[in-house]
């Protein structure tokens, strides 16, 4: 998948301006450890390698999945662009039930899986949002690519899967999408769908070069929901859900709207929040928004625990 996403980075700007672009690849220790995310530290395990082939010169730029990407700055190292997202939603994977117990639509949504069903996620955020829709599911974490947790379903491993429904897109696994979350049911992940160019600071070259992909309402959308990670010093471990759009009726009437929420990592609670303000106003917005979630209890609501 990052190869595939990577790809298209390197054909849009050589589309825009002309210059051919070498992919080089590189293996992060989140590739490559069966530890689950948290345990490894975060998200950062997935950025950390790339970060470094930057400031030492071996790569230029790199593609980041910004979902991935802590939110703190890094030293010597610019978030040049957010090309345009792709869809944030999550999306539901799941087996065919026994004949004749399967849906008119082919493959169960959530609602038709059995009591019990196992169903597969690595994504704290996942799993309260879950339970919080049917407390009776088995939730099971799950490591690996797309292509490695979708063959726990083929095989009867698990019920389903959920996955983020632009990956799936860009691996071409569309067909294995049983059901599409919209934002009132499961959030996504801060920066889900948005991928994330960086290069070194000193580089103005770069920066003008990489900005020809950057789109200004994705940008604007991913720093909201990125700053509410941020304000309430959550990470991969934590059930944080925030989703932003900037809706167009002109450019002096664009509205940005963002909602977050915090739930219980056993779904029985959460606190969910949004506001609005014009997408120059991004940050503050995130910010504000951030504060009124920790003003009714979010930070002891992520410090919960089953």
């Amino acid at each position: 998948m990052a190869t595939t996403q990577s790809q298209g980075v390197a054909d849009a700007l050589t589309r825009l301006t002309g210059r051919a672009v070498e992919l080089v690849g590189i293996t992060t220790e989140g590739d490559v450890s069966k530890a689950h995310l948290a345990q490894m530290g975060g998200t950062g395990v997935f950025v950390s390698a790339l970060r470094d082939r930057l400031l030492s010169g071996d790569i230029d730029f790199a593609v980041h999945s910004l979902k991935d990407l802590p939110t703190g700055p890094a030293e010597g190292i610019t978030l040049v662009a957010t090309p345009r997202r792709d869809d944030p939603r999550d999306a539901l994977c799941s087996a065919p039930l026994p004949s004749p117990h399967n849906p008119p639509g082919g493959l169960p949504k959530l609602a038709d899986l059995p009591r019990a069903a196992r169903v597969g996620t690595g994504s704290p955020r996942r799993v309260a949002q879950l339970k919080a829709l049917r407390s009776d599911l088995e939730v099971v974490p799950i490591r690996g690519n797309a292509d490695t947790r979708l063959r726990k379903v083929s095989s009867g491993e698990l019920d389903a899967v959920v996955l983020a429904y632009a990956g799936l897109c860009r691996i071409g696994r569309m067909d294995d999408v049983a059901e599409i979350f919209e934002p009132d049911q499961m959030l996504p992940a801060p920066g889900q769908g948005s991928l994330a160019l960086e290069c070194r600071s000193d580089r103005a070259d770069l920066r003008e070069l990489l900005a020809t992909v950057d789109d200004p309402a994705t940008r604007a959308a991913v720093t909201a929901e990125r700053t509410v990670l941020a304000v309430l010093e959550a990470g991969c471990s934590a059930p944080v859900g925030a989703y932003a759009a900037v809706q167009d009726h002109g450019r002096e009437e664009q509205q940005l709207h963002l909602t977050a929420a915090v739930v219980a990592h056993d779904g029985a609670r959460q606190i969910r929040l949004s506001a609005s303000g014009h997408p120059g106003d991004a940050e503050r917005i995130g910010r504000g928004l951030a504060a009124d979630l920790l003003a009714l209890g979010a930070d002891q609501l992520m410090g919960e625990r089953d």
